[in-house]
Protein backbone atom coordinates (compact mmCIF):
# COMPACT_ATOMS: atom_id res chain seq x y z
CA UNK A 1 0.00 0.00 0.00
CA UNK A 2 1.22 3.58 -0.79
CA UNK A 3 0.90 5.17 2.56
CA UNK A 4 -0.01 8.92 2.79
CA UNK A 5 2.77 9.20 5.71
CA UNK A 6 5.76 7.87 3.90
CA UNK A 7 6.56 10.92 1.87
CA UNK A 8 5.83 12.58 4.20
CA UNK A 9 9.30 14.66 5.40
CA UNK A 10 7.86 14.97 9.12
CA UNK A 11 8.38 11.03 9.78
CA UNK A 12 12.19 10.53 8.00
CA UNK A 13 13.80 14.48 8.73
CA UNK A 14 11.75 15.58 11.76
CA UNK A 15 8.36 18.18 11.22
CA UNK A 16 8.60 20.52 8.10
CA UNK A 17 10.03 23.97 9.01
CA UNK A 18 7.36 26.97 9.43
CA UNK A 19 8.79 28.73 6.29
CA UNK A 20 8.20 26.02 3.92
CA UNK A 21 4.64 25.39 5.00
CA UNK A 22 3.95 29.01 4.47
CA UNK A 23 6.50 29.03 1.14
CA UNK A 24 4.24 26.09 -0.26
CA UNK A 25 0.76 27.83 1.20
CA UNK A 26 1.76 31.12 -0.69
CA UNK A 27 0.97 29.32 -3.86
CA UNK A 28 -2.32 29.58 -2.94
CA UNK A 29 -2.52 32.87 -3.07
CA UNK A 30 -1.87 33.17 -6.88
CA UNK A 31 -4.47 30.09 -7.61
CA UNK A 32 -7.16 32.76 -5.44
CA UNK A 33 -6.53 35.39 -8.02
CA UNK A 34 -7.27 33.34 -10.59
CA UNK A 35 -10.74 32.39 -8.57
CA UNK A 36 -11.34 35.92 -7.74
CA UNK A 37 -10.65 36.85 -11.99
CA UNK A 38 -13.81 34.26 -12.33
CA UNK A 39 -16.22 34.90 -9.40
CA UNK A 40 -15.69 38.96 -9.77
CA UNK A 41 -15.82 39.24 -13.56
CA UNK A 42 -17.35 36.35 -15.54
CA UNK A 43 -20.86 36.62 -15.28
CA UNK A 44 -21.07 40.63 -15.72
CA UNK A 45 -18.24 40.17 -19.01
CA UNK A 46 -20.02 37.90 -20.55
CA UNK A 47 -23.11 39.65 -20.55
CA UNK A 48 -21.38 42.65 -21.34
CA UNK A 49 -20.56 40.40 -24.53
CA UNK A 50 -23.90 39.89 -25.31
CA UNK A 51 -24.92 36.57 -23.64
CA UNK A 52 -28.10 36.67 -22.07
CA UNK A 53 -28.20 35.91 -18.06
CA UNK A 54 -29.95 32.66 -18.47
CA UNK A 55 -27.03 31.56 -20.53
CA UNK A 56 -23.71 32.63 -18.41
CA UNK A 57 -24.18 29.87 -16.09
CA UNK A 58 -23.77 27.66 -18.92
CA UNK A 59 -20.48 28.99 -18.91
CA UNK A 60 -19.73 27.85 -15.96
CA UNK A 61 -19.71 23.92 -16.49
CA UNK A 62 -15.93 23.94 -17.33
CA UNK A 63 -15.09 24.44 -14.01
CA UNK A 64 -17.08 20.92 -12.94
CA UNK A 65 -15.97 19.61 -15.87
CA UNK A 66 -12.50 20.18 -15.50
CA UNK A 67 -12.65 19.89 -11.66
CA UNK A 68 -14.07 16.45 -11.92
CA UNK A 69 -11.09 15.10 -14.59
CA UNK A 70 -8.67 17.02 -13.98
CA UNK A 71 -7.99 17.10 -9.86
CA UNK A 72 -8.14 13.23 -9.68
CA UNK A 73 -6.22 12.55 -12.33
CA UNK A 74 -3.59 14.96 -11.65
CA UNK A 75 -3.71 14.31 -8.33
CA UNK A 76 -3.28 10.35 -9.25
CA UNK A 77 -0.09 10.75 -11.18
CA UNK A 78 1.15 13.23 -8.77
CA UNK A 79 1.28 10.53 -6.12
CA UNK A 80 3.27 8.41 -8.28
CA UNK A 81 5.47 10.81 -10.24
CA UNK A 82 8.89 9.54 -10.12
CA UNK A 83 10.77 12.96 -12.04
CA UNK A 84 13.76 13.73 -10.19
CA UNK A 85 12.12 17.61 -9.68
CA UNK A 86 9.78 15.90 -7.21
CA UNK A 87 6.48 14.74 -7.24
CA UNK A 88 4.05 17.89 -7.20
CA UNK A 89 6.30 20.44 -8.12
CA UNK A 90 6.14 19.43 -12.13
CA UNK A 91 2.02 19.93 -11.86
CA UNK A 92 2.54 23.09 -9.84
CA UNK A 93 4.94 24.42 -12.57
CA UNK A 94 2.92 23.72 -15.15
CA UNK A 95 -0.30 24.86 -13.62
CA UNK A 96 0.90 28.12 -13.14
CA UNK A 97 2.43 28.95 -16.49
CA UNK A 98 -1.43 28.16 -17.59
CA UNK A 99 -2.72 30.79 -15.57
CA UNK A 100 -0.57 33.06 -16.72
CA UNK A 101 -1.48 32.30 -20.60
CA UNK A 102 -5.14 32.17 -19.51
CA UNK A 103 -5.41 35.55 -18.30
CA UNK A 104 -3.67 37.32 -21.08
CA UNK A 105 -6.52 35.72 -23.53
CA UNK A 106 -9.60 37.06 -20.63
CA UNK A 107 -8.20 40.37 -20.73
CA UNK A 108 -7.58 40.66 -24.12
CA UNK A 109 -10.57 39.21 -25.76
CA UNK A 110 -12.25 42.28 -26.59
CA UNK A 111 -9.28 43.07 -28.14
CA UNK A 112 -8.42 40.19 -29.53
CA UNK A 113 -12.33 39.60 -31.08
CA UNK A 114 -12.29 42.65 -32.58
CA UNK A 115 -8.78 42.40 -34.27
CA UNK A 116 -10.35 39.25 -35.75
CA UNK A 117 -13.21 40.64 -36.93
CA UNK A 118 -15.80 41.24 -34.15
CA UNK A 119 -18.28 44.49 -35.22
CA UNK A 120 -17.87 47.13 -31.62
CA UNK A 121 -21.08 48.43 -33.24
CA UNK A 122 -23.11 45.38 -32.00
CA UNK A 123 -24.39 43.74 -28.98
CA UNK A 124 -22.99 40.43 -29.40
CA UNK A 125 -19.57 39.50 -30.05
CA UNK A 126 -19.20 35.63 -30.87
CA UNK A 127 -15.22 36.06 -31.16
CA UNK A 128 -14.42 38.16 -28.04
CA UNK A 129 -16.80 35.54 -26.37
CA UNK A 130 -15.09 32.74 -28.14
CA UNK A 131 -11.31 33.73 -26.96
CA UNK A 132 -12.96 34.19 -23.35
CA UNK A 133 -14.37 31.00 -22.97
CA UNK A 134 -11.19 29.62 -23.83
CA UNK A 135 -9.25 31.63 -21.82
CA UNK A 136 -12.10 30.38 -18.83
CA UNK A 137 -11.27 27.10 -19.87
CA UNK A 138 -7.36 27.41 -19.87
CA UNK A 139 -7.61 28.99 -16.56
CA UNK A 140 -10.13 26.27 -15.17
CA UNK A 141 -7.98 23.30 -15.88
CA UNK A 142 -4.41 25.57 -14.46
CA UNK A 143 -6.10 26.10 -11.21
CA UNK A 144 -6.99 22.25 -10.88
CA UNK A 145 -3.73 21.69 -12.10
CA UNK A 146 -1.68 23.48 -9.77
CA UNK A 147 -5.04 23.18 -6.26
CA UNK A 148 -4.89 19.26 -6.12
CA UNK A 149 -0.37 18.95 -5.97
CA UNK A 150 -0.38 22.40 -3.84
CA UNK A 151 -2.86 20.67 -1.08
CA UNK A 152 -0.74 17.45 -0.79
CA UNK A 153 2.25 19.03 -1.46
CA UNK A 154 1.50 20.75 1.98
CA UNK A 155 -0.29 17.62 3.37
CA UNK A 156 3.05 15.73 2.86
CA UNK A 157 5.19 18.29 4.59
CA UNK A 158 2.44 18.48 7.32
CA UNK A 159 1.85 14.68 7.63
CA UNK A 160 -5.55 40.75 -18.21
CA UNK A 161 -3.56 41.92 -14.95
CA UNK A 162 0.76 41.58 -15.39
CA UNK A 163 0.82 41.63 -12.16
CA UNK A 164 -1.12 38.86 -11.41
CA UNK A 165 1.45 37.02 -13.51
CA UNK A 166 4.35 38.23 -12.12
CA UNK A 167 2.91 37.44 -8.72
CA UNK A 168 1.80 33.68 -9.73
CA UNK A 169 5.08 33.29 -11.32
CA UNK A 170 7.27 34.59 -8.24
CA UNK A 171 5.37 32.68 -5.73
CA UNK A 172 5.69 29.58 -7.69
CA UNK A 173 9.55 29.79 -8.51
CA UNK A 174 10.15 30.75 -5.29
CA UNK A 175 8.70 28.02 -3.59
CA UNK A 176 9.01 24.69 -6.06
CA UNK A 177 12.87 25.78 -6.04
CA UNK A 178 13.49 26.63 -2.49
CA UNK A 179 11.37 23.37 -0.67
CA UNK A 180 12.27 20.34 -1.66
CA UNK A 181 9.99 16.89 -1.48
CA UNK A 182 11.01 13.11 -1.32
CA UNK A 183 11.55 11.47 -5.01
CA UNK A 184 9.40 8.76 -5.23
CA UNK A 185 10.79 5.83 -6.92
CA UNK A 186 9.17 3.30 -8.99
CA UNK A 187 9.52 0.62 -5.95
CA UNK A 188 7.48 2.50 -3.81
CA UNK A 189 4.52 3.19 -6.38
CA UNK A 190 1.83 0.35 -5.50
CA UNK A 191 1.08 -1.91 -8.25
CA UNK A 192 -2.58 -1.63 -8.96
CA UNK A 193 -2.65 -4.77 -10.98
CA UNK A 194 -4.19 -2.25 -14.03
CA UNK A 195 -0.22 -2.70 -16.78
CA UNK A 196 -1.40 -1.85 -19.80
CA UNK A 197 -4.08 0.22 -19.41
CA UNK A 198 -4.78 3.42 -17.85
CA UNK A 199 -4.49 3.13 -14.16
CA UNK A 200 -6.13 6.06 -13.07
CA UNK A 201 -9.64 5.15 -13.94
CA UNK A 202 -9.18 1.73 -12.02
CA UNK A 203 -8.08 3.57 -9.11
CA UNK A 204 -10.69 6.16 -8.58
CA UNK A 205 -13.43 3.67 -9.08
CA UNK A 206 -11.66 1.60 -6.08
CA UNK A 207 -11.35 4.65 -4.26
CA UNK A 208 -15.58 5.22 -4.66
CA UNK A 209 -15.99 1.92 -3.94
CA UNK A 210 -13.86 1.66 -0.78
CA UNK A 211 -15.15 4.62 0.68
CA UNK A 212 -15.38 4.45 4.41
CA UNK A 213 -18.63 5.74 5.77
CA UNK A 214 -17.39 8.82 7.33
CA UNK A 215 -15.95 10.18 4.52
CA UNK A 216 -19.52 9.05 2.40
CA UNK A 217 -21.03 11.27 5.42
CA UNK A 218 -18.16 14.24 4.53
CA UNK A 219 -18.81 14.01 0.88
CA UNK A 220 -22.81 14.39 1.28
CA UNK A 221 -22.45 17.24 4.00
CA UNK A 222 -19.76 18.91 1.48
CA UNK A 223 -22.23 18.40 -1.84
CA UNK A 224 -24.63 20.34 -0.12
CA UNK A 225 -22.84 22.61 1.50
CA UNK A 226 -21.69 23.78 -2.10
CA UNK A 227 -24.86 23.78 -3.41
CA UNK A 228 -25.39 26.51 -0.86
CA UNK A 229 -22.19 28.24 -1.93
CA UNK A 230 -22.40 28.34 -5.83
CA UNK A 231 -25.53 30.85 -6.12
CA UNK A 232 -23.31 33.41 -4.40
CA UNK A 233 -20.22 32.94 -5.48
CA UNK A 234 -21.51 32.53 -9.31
CA UNK A 235 -23.77 35.32 -8.89
CA UNK A 236 -22.43 37.84 -5.97
CA UNK A 237 -21.61 41.17 -8.16
CA UNK A 238 -24.41 40.37 -10.51
CA UNK A 239 -26.43 40.76 -7.98
CA UNK A 240 -25.47 43.66 -6.48
CA UNK A 241 -25.27 45.14 -10.36
CA UNK A 242 -29.02 43.86 -10.93
CA UNK A 243 -30.80 43.87 -7.20
CA UNK A 244 -29.24 46.14 -5.11
CA UNK A 245 -28.00 48.89 -7.57
CA UNK A 246 -30.96 48.41 -10.07
CA UNK A 247 -28.97 48.38 -13.52
CA UNK A 248 -29.21 46.73 -16.71
CA UNK A 249 -26.45 45.25 -18.38
CA UNK A 250 -24.90 47.53 -21.48
CA UNK A 251 -27.51 50.07 -20.43
CA UNK A 252 -26.06 53.12 -18.57
CA UNK A 253 -23.93 53.33 -15.67
CA UNK A 254 -25.74 51.62 -12.72
CA UNK A 255 -24.93 47.74 -13.51
CA UNK A 256 -21.17 48.62 -13.92
CA UNK A 257 -21.21 50.67 -10.40
CA UNK A 258 -23.52 47.42 -9.19
CA UNK A 259 -20.28 45.24 -10.10
CA UNK A 260 -17.71 47.57 -8.73
CA UNK A 261 -18.95 47.73 -5.42
CA UNK A 262 -19.55 43.88 -5.68
CA UNK A 263 -15.68 43.53 -6.26
CA UNK A 264 -15.28 45.85 -3.28
CA UNK A 265 -17.14 43.25 -1.32
CA UNK A 266 -15.13 40.30 -2.36
CA UNK A 267 -12.10 41.89 -0.90
CA UNK A 268 -13.87 42.66 1.93
CA UNK A 269 -14.85 38.72 2.12
CA UNK A 270 -11.28 37.93 1.31
CA UNK A 271 -9.94 40.11 4.33
CA UNK A 272 -12.30 38.22 6.85
CA UNK A 273 -11.67 34.79 5.45
CA UNK A 274 -7.84 35.57 6.02
CA UNK A 275 -8.28 36.37 9.10
CA UNK A 276 -10.47 33.47 10.01
CA UNK A 277 -8.28 31.24 8.86
CA UNK A 278 -6.08 32.50 11.53
CA UNK A 279 -8.16 31.74 14.17
CA UNK A 280 -9.77 28.55 12.69
CA UNK A 281 -7.33 25.99 14.73
CA UNK A 282 -8.19 27.64 17.80
CA UNK A 283 -11.88 28.14 17.31
CA UNK A 284 -12.66 24.26 17.01
CA UNK A 285 -10.95 23.84 20.28
CA UNK A 286 -12.90 26.07 22.40
CA UNK A 287 -16.18 25.87 20.24
CA UNK A 288 -16.62 21.97 20.55
CA UNK A 289 -14.92 20.53 17.88
CA UNK A 290 -14.70 20.59 13.63
CA UNK A 291 -17.98 19.15 13.41
CA UNK A 292 -20.12 21.54 15.08
CA UNK A 293 -17.70 24.43 13.81
CA UNK A 294 -18.87 23.47 10.65
CA UNK A 295 -22.52 23.27 11.33
CA UNK A 296 -22.88 26.42 12.89
CA UNK A 297 -21.09 28.36 10.18
CA UNK A 298 -23.49 27.11 7.49
CA UNK A 299 -25.92 28.18 9.45
CA UNK A 300 -24.40 32.22 9.20
CA UNK A 301 -24.51 31.54 5.25
CA UNK A 302 -28.01 30.47 5.23
CA UNK A 303 -28.62 33.63 7.26
CA UNK A 304 -26.50 35.83 4.85
CA UNK A 305 -28.48 34.48 2.23
CA UNK A 306 -31.82 35.81 4.04
CA UNK A 307 -30.10 39.33 4.35
CA UNK A 308 -29.27 39.08 1.04
CA UNK A 309 -33.29 38.92 0.52
CA UNK A 310 -33.99 41.54 2.68
CA UNK A 311 -31.29 43.70 1.21
CA UNK A 312 -32.67 43.05 -2.50
CA UNK A 313 -36.23 44.28 -1.64
CA UNK A 314 -34.97 47.25 0.26
CA UNK A 315 -32.94 48.19 -2.61
CA UNK A 316 -36.42 48.03 -4.29
CA UNK A 317 -38.53 50.05 -2.66
CA UNK A 318 -36.39 52.76 -2.52
CA UNK A 319 -34.84 52.74 -5.85
CA UNK A 320 -34.71 55.96 -7.78
CA UNK A 321 -34.25 56.77 -11.24
CA UNK A 322 -32.55 59.66 -13.05
CA UNK A 323 -33.81 61.68 -16.06
CA UNK A 324 -31.84 59.08 -18.46
CA UNK A 325 -33.83 56.18 -16.93
CA UNK A 326 -30.45 54.70 -15.32
CA UNK A 327 -31.05 53.80 -11.22
CA UNK A 328 -29.51 55.97 -9.08
CA UNK A 329 -26.83 54.90 -6.14
CA UNK A 330 -29.35 53.12 -3.14
CA UNK A 331 -29.29 54.63 -0.22
CA UNK A 332 -25.69 54.53 1.88
CA UNK A 333 -27.48 51.88 4.27
CA UNK A 334 -28.35 49.63 1.34
CA UNK A 335 -24.75 49.56 0.32
CA UNK A 336 -23.43 49.40 4.14
CA UNK A 337 -25.60 46.61 4.07
CA UNK A 338 -25.00 44.55 1.53
CA UNK A 339 -21.35 44.99 1.38
CA UNK A 340 -21.32 43.90 5.09
CA UNK A 341 -22.87 40.45 3.73
CA UNK A 342 -19.87 39.84 1.77
CA UNK A 343 -17.88 40.50 4.80
CA UNK A 344 -19.46 38.14 7.23
CA UNK A 345 -19.91 35.31 4.28
CA UNK A 346 -15.87 35.39 4.70
CA UNK A 347 -16.49 33.67 8.41
CA UNK A 348 -17.81 30.68 6.86
CA UNK A 349 -15.86 30.54 3.86
CA UNK A 350 -13.12 30.13 5.92
CA UNK A 351 -14.08 27.14 7.22
CA UNK A 352 -15.47 25.88 4.36
CA UNK A 353 -11.76 26.32 2.42
CA UNK A 354 -10.15 24.46 5.48
CA UNK A 355 -12.32 21.64 7.35
CA UNK A 356 -12.97 19.70 4.58
CA UNK A 357 -10.09 18.74 2.85
CA UNK A 358 -8.58 18.26 6.59
CA UNK A 359 -11.27 15.85 7.51
CA UNK A 360 -11.08 13.98 4.15
CA UNK A 361 -7.12 13.34 4.79
CA UNK A 362 -8.17 12.29 8.41
CA UNK A 363 -10.67 10.08 7.30
CA UNK A 364 -9.34 8.19 4.25
CA UNK A 365 -5.61 7.70 5.92
CA UNK A 366 -6.22 3.76 6.26
CA UNK A 367 -7.48 3.88 2.77
CA UNK A 368 -5.19 2.58 -0.56
CA UNK A 369 -5.80 6.01 -2.05
CA UNK A 370 -3.09 9.02 -1.85
CA UNK A 371 -3.43 12.09 -0.60
CA UNK A 372 -3.40 13.66 -4.24
CA UNK A 373 -6.18 10.97 -4.98
CA UNK A 374 -8.33 11.27 -1.68
CA UNK A 375 -8.47 15.02 -2.30
CA UNK A 376 -9.18 14.51 -5.79
CA UNK A 377 -12.41 12.50 -5.00
CA UNK A 378 -13.87 15.19 -2.32
CA UNK A 379 -13.45 17.22 -5.13
CA UNK A 380 -15.79 15.73 -7.40
CA UNK A 381 -18.66 16.24 -4.32
CA UNK A 382 -17.67 20.41 -4.94
CA UNK A 383 -17.90 20.00 -8.79
CA UNK A 384 -21.32 17.82 -9.37
CA UNK A 385 -23.24 20.84 -7.04
CA UNK A 386 -21.57 23.05 -9.23
CA UNK A 387 -22.81 21.41 -12.82
CA UNK A 388 -26.73 21.26 -10.45
CA UNK A 389 -26.73 25.04 -9.99
CA UNK A 390 -24.96 25.82 -14.09
CA UNK A 391 -27.66 23.76 -15.56
CA UNK A 392 -30.23 24.59 -12.97
CA UNK A 393 -30.06 28.59 -12.39
CA UNK A 394 -30.46 30.18 -15.48
CA UNK A 395 -34.02 28.15 -16.14
CA UNK A 396 -35.25 28.55 -12.63
CA UNK A 397 -33.98 32.34 -12.29
CA UNK A 398 -36.11 32.94 -15.56
CA UNK A 399 -38.81 31.10 -14.28
CA UNK A 400 -39.47 33.17 -11.00
CA UNK A 401 -37.16 36.03 -10.78
CA UNK A 402 -37.53 37.12 -14.32
CA UNK A 403 -34.13 36.87 -14.80
CA UNK A 404 -32.72 37.95 -11.19
CA UNK A 405 -30.87 36.19 -9.23
CA UNK A 406 -33.20 35.37 -5.63
CA UNK A 407 -34.66 32.11 -6.37
CA UNK A 408 -31.44 30.79 -6.19
CA UNK A 409 -30.14 32.56 -3.49
CA UNK A 410 -33.57 30.95 -1.45
CA UNK A 411 -31.87 27.41 -2.33
CA UNK A 412 -28.81 27.92 -1.44
CA UNK A 413 -30.31 29.37 2.26
CA UNK A 414 -32.30 25.73 2.61
CA UNK A 415 -29.10 24.43 1.75
CA UNK A 416 -26.89 25.90 3.41
CA UNK A 417 -29.17 25.12 6.64
CA UNK A 418 -29.51 21.22 5.67
CA UNK A 419 -25.89 20.97 5.49
CA UNK A 420 -25.10 22.26 9.07
CA UNK A 421 -27.74 19.94 10.41
CA UNK A 422 -26.12 17.31 8.85
CA UNK A 423 -22.45 18.24 9.86
CA UNK A 424 -23.13 18.45 13.22
CA UNK A 425 -25.85 15.33 13.68
CA UNK A 426 -23.91 12.93 11.07
CA UNK A 427 -20.38 13.72 11.04
CA UNK A 428 -17.81 11.65 13.08
CA UNK A 429 -15.96 13.47 15.06
CA UNK A 430 -12.17 12.46 13.87
CA UNK A 431 -10.45 11.11 16.47
CA UNK A 432 -7.97 13.26 19.12
CA UNK A 433 -4.96 11.74 17.81
CA UNK A 434 -4.92 12.66 13.92
CA UNK A 435 -3.69 15.79 13.54
CA UNK A 436 -5.96 18.42 11.80
CA UNK A 437 -3.85 20.11 9.06
CA UNK A 438 -6.00 22.93 7.39
CA UNK A 439 -5.35 23.04 3.59
CA UNK A 440 -5.54 26.14 1.12
CA UNK A 441 -8.20 25.22 -1.11
CA UNK A 442 -10.83 26.71 -3.67
CA UNK A 443 -13.71 26.45 -4.88
CA UNK A 444 -13.35 23.73 -7.85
Amino acid sequence: MLQTDRTSSSNEDGPAPIWKLVLVSAIASGVQFGWALQLSLLTPYVQLLGIPHTWSAYIWLCGPVSGMLVQPIVGYYSDRCTAAFGRRRPFILGGACCVAMAVVLIGFAADIGHAIGDDLAKKLRPRAITVFIIGFWVLDVANNMLQGPCRAFLADLCAGDTNLMILLMSITLVAISLVEEKRLTPEEIEDDGSSGGVPFFGQIFGAFMGLSRPMVLLLVVTCLNWIAWFPFLLFDTDWMGKEVYGGVPNQGTAYDSGVHAGSLGLMLNSIVLALTSLVVELTIRGIGGVKVLWGLVNFILAIGFGMMIVVTKIAASQRQFGPDGDALIPSPEVRAGALAIFAILGIPLAVTFSIPFALASIFSAGSKAGQGLSLGVLNISICIPQIIISMTSGPVDQAFGNGGNLPMFVIGMFSAALSGVLAIVLLPKPKTSAKLTLAPSGHH
